[in-house]
C-alpha cells in the first residue's frame, strides 16, 4: 500500500523597508531636480525671449 504525504509549503514574502525607502528617496530627488530645472527655465530663460 502506498502512503500519501501531505506537504504544506509556506512562503513569507518580506518587503525590505530599507529598499523601499531608498527607492522613494531616489525618485523624490529626481522630482526635486526636475522642478528646480523647470523653475530655472521659467524664471530666467523664458524671459530672455520676450
Amino acid at each position: 500500500m502506498e502512503e500519501k504525504k501531505n506537504i504544506e509549503v509556506r512562503r513569507e514574502e518580506k518587503t525590505d523597508s530599507g529598499l523601499v525607502g531608498a527607492t522613494f528617496i531616489k525618485y523624490a530627488a529626481y522630482l526635486i531636480i526636475f522642478f528646480a530645472v523647470l523653475w530655472f527655465l521659467i524664471n530666467y530663460v523664458f524671459p530672455m525671449f520676450s
